[in-house]
């Protein structure tokens, strides 16, 4: 039996979903879950969809005959993947461990269903952590001087691993546009949001001093703007006059592993969609 995912987002036409569950019925297949949603403002389609074939299907000839019979006639713009293909996630830290911890330990516990080449960080800290789990560690230093020759080393260690996709479990620099570039909408971030918004290096202490209460935490895409890619996960936490700093930073930190961690699940299994900095997430 082959597994495929289909993400779709195009103009909004009359008869889409018709000829698309057509197209899977002529190839005898069997759609076991499908959710779509029409952008009235953009009058834009989205859809996801999940099928099976009971006889082997090669994936490049379903994309093709995909390709001739609707993606050109509606404009879509989409992606057919395997949903037996696992993918491979890279980490990037600097170092705080608690978010490498956790999608360490999910991971190793079978609810994270990827494979973890290597972790790399400008920092030699978490190497002891990346060794217990058997996970290769590569140190590349960042300073003013060498941003150019680190990210070309990025790079080159993503594309001999294979990197599917990373996740920066809360790494402090800046990610170049190169590196942008080579993964649109497959670096996935991890940041506080307060309410209001406090930037700077200690935002819980100013956070503290204006009686805030709410914290949050909020997972997105990267993107050449600082911090306002596609948001793909986000939660919030009360609190009260009577907490401290300690926790508040307490609080954010488990905020920020549990909302980067579905982040990271929706992304393994295909459940998000970007358009227009916008990512439509399926539930």
């Amino acid at each position: 039996m082959s597994s495929f995912i289909l993400l779709i987002h195009c103009p909004d036409k009359a008869g889409i979903i018709s000829k698309v569950t057509s197209f899977i019925f002529n190839r005898k297949g069997n759609i076991v879950y499908i959710d779509q949603y029409v952008d009235v403002e953009n009058s834009i389609f989205v859809m996801r969809l999940e099928c099976e074939f009971l006889d082997a299907t090669n994936i490049d000839s379903l994309k093709q005959a995909f390709s001739e019979e609707l993606a050109v006639p509606y404009q879509m713009f989409w992606r057919i993947y395997s949903a037996e293909a696992k993918l491979r996630m890279g980490i990037f830290v600097s170092k705080y461990d608690h978010c490498l911890y956790d999608i360490l330990g999910r991971h190793k516990a079978g609810e994270l269903p990827v494979d973890i080449p290597l972790i790399i960080s400008n920092h030699e800290y978490l190497r002891s952590t990346a060794e217990k789990f058997d996970i290769p560690f590569y140190h590349v230093p960042i300073t003013k001087n060498n941003k150019p020759e680190a990210e070309k080393r990025h790079l080159e260690l993503l594309r001999q691993e294979k990197i599917d996709f990373f996740v920066l479990a809360r790494y402090m620099q800046i990610i170049p546009d190169g590196l942008i570039e080579a993964y649109p909408n497959r670096i996935i971030n991890i940041h506080h949001s307060f309410l209001p918004a406090f930037a700077g290096a200690k935002p819980y202490h100013s956070a503290y001093k204006r009686g805030v209460k709410i914290i949050g935490a909020t997972s997105h895409y990267v993107t050449a703007q600082l911090d306002e890619g596609p948001i793909i996960e986000q939660d919030i936490t009360r609190i009260s006059h009577t907490h401290s700093i300690k926790d508040l930073i307490l609080k954010g930190r488990d905020l920020e592993k549990v909302v980067l961690a579905r982040a990271i699940k929706l992304h393994i299994d295909r459940k998000t969609l970007v358009y227009n900095n916008k990512t439509i997430v399926f539930i």
